[in-house]
């Protein structure tokens, strides 16, 4: 959305608790004199101190010039500081974001990747930082996304984990990160699904019990973590529930018990509806 910076009270600095002083990348005050878009932007009014300012180090106020201005973001793809050239990104023409993958900044590297086409996204599958294979691994898809799921940061792995085909995530279910593994869980494949259930984290093994069939789930009738026994007494199949009915937490017990008493039905007789239109009640 475009900001208004024709109405200083939509934005007001000390409302929102931004910075009261607009200082430049290098802690300097901002001077609008010494600003090339002085005379085709400030004089226009489509850019304002302490609001949208190119110049400003804010973050907040240097989107916001880009949103109003967005097609100065080519001019800015150089300009010295990173964020700067990061919010560019989001707004510059295709073609010159090629070359920002190469940029020293991650900041700017993670924004090219963003908008470029996956296979572009490849060349960065190995950057040195995290952000920008995190990146990398939001954009990419299939086969192409298998060396991820085996990178040294843990974060990666989890988009990864998000994101692989079912038919792939395997390789990932003895990840050395619960979380990631988790993440495993939610997707993988029924098929495969089972061989999680005596996953050392019990995090794990609850994700797996909330997907396990009725049946299923008697592999953790005696599962050493209360959770997991209580969706198992939950959802397995009555059949199963006897030993959790005696399972020394209660409200396992309950579960189970409940679901192995049989409930009354309700009986509905001809007398329980009204009447309408019956010409012998006439």
């Amino acid at each position: 959305m475009t900001a208004d910076i024709h109405d200083s009270s939509a934005i007001d600095a000390h409302r929102t608790g931004e910075p009261v002083h607009a200082l430049d990348w290098q802690g300097r005050p901002v001077s609008c004199e010494g600003c090339e878009f002085r005379h085709d932007v400030l004089a226009k009014g489509l850019c304002k101190p302490l609001l949208a300012c190119v110049q400003d180090r804010y973050a907040r106020r240097i989107e916001r010039f880009f949103d109003t201005n967005p097609e100065l973001s080519d001019a800015c793809l150089s300009h010295p500081h990173f964020e700067v050239r990061a919010l560019a990104v989001r707004h510059a023409g295709i073609f010159k974001l090629p070359a920002m993958l190469a940029d020293p900044d991650p900041e700017v590297r993670a924004a090219a990747v963003l908008r470029l086409p996956a296979r572009q996204a490849m060349r960065l599958r190995s950057d040195p930082d995290r952000k920008v294979r995190v990146a990398v691994a939001a954009r990419l898809t299939g086969a192409d996304l298998v060396p991820l799921g085996s990178d040294e940061d843990y974060y990666v792995r989890m988009v990864t984990a998000r994101r692989l085909p079912h038919d792939m995530l395997p390789m990932m279910m003895h990840d050395r990160e619960p979380e990631v593994r988790r993440a495993v869980a939610r997707r993988i494949a029924e098929d495969w699904l089972i061989a999680m259930a005596w996953d050392e984290d019990p995090q794990v093994r609850l994700e797996v019990a909330q997907r396990l069939t009725g049946h299923q789930l008697a592999v953790l009738l005696d599962d050493t973590d209360f959770r997991v026994r209580f969706v198992v007494a939950e959802r397995a199949e009555p059949e199963h529930l006897a030993v959790l009915a005696g399972d020394p937490v209660d409200v396992v017990a309950e579960m189970a018990r409940s679901r192995l008493t049989p409930q009354p039905a309700t009986v509905i007789t001809v007398d329980a509806f009204p009447r309408t239109g019956d010409p012998s009640d006439a």
